[in-house]
């Protein structure tokens, strides 16, 4: 194996790994269910995100929070509001992947 190919599949694989950690993220029922509500809204802040999905506020933020480390999520401040819509307008378009496999 020469030099070049083995740094190809070397860095193949840690995108290869940064992608798996971002579908591990992706791949818990709340955090979907984030997913999908934002999908169909362009942000909503914490208390509209717990109330709709109908879970504890803490329980939210905490999903929120690991959501946002992954860059799944972005927040943005808005008076006493943090607002939180899709990073990327992909994580929408693998949502809808998951939907279609049946």
């Amino acid at each position: 194996m020469t030099m070049n190919l083995f740094i190809s599949l070397q860095s193949n694989f840690e995108l290869l790994e940064k992608k798996s950690e971002l579908l591990r993220t992706m791949g818990h029922p709340i955090r979907l269910s984030i997913i999908e509500l934002l999908s169909r809204n362009e942000k909503l802040t914490v208390t509209e995100l717990y109330s709709e999905l109908e879970i504890d506020q803490p329980v939210a933020s905490h999903h929120l929070r690991i959501m946002k480390k992954s860059n799944i999520l972005k927040s943005i401040k808005e008076g006493k509001n943090a607002f939180y819509s899709l990073a990327d307008p992909n994580i929408q378009s693998i949502f809808e992947l998951l939907l279609n496999i049946h």
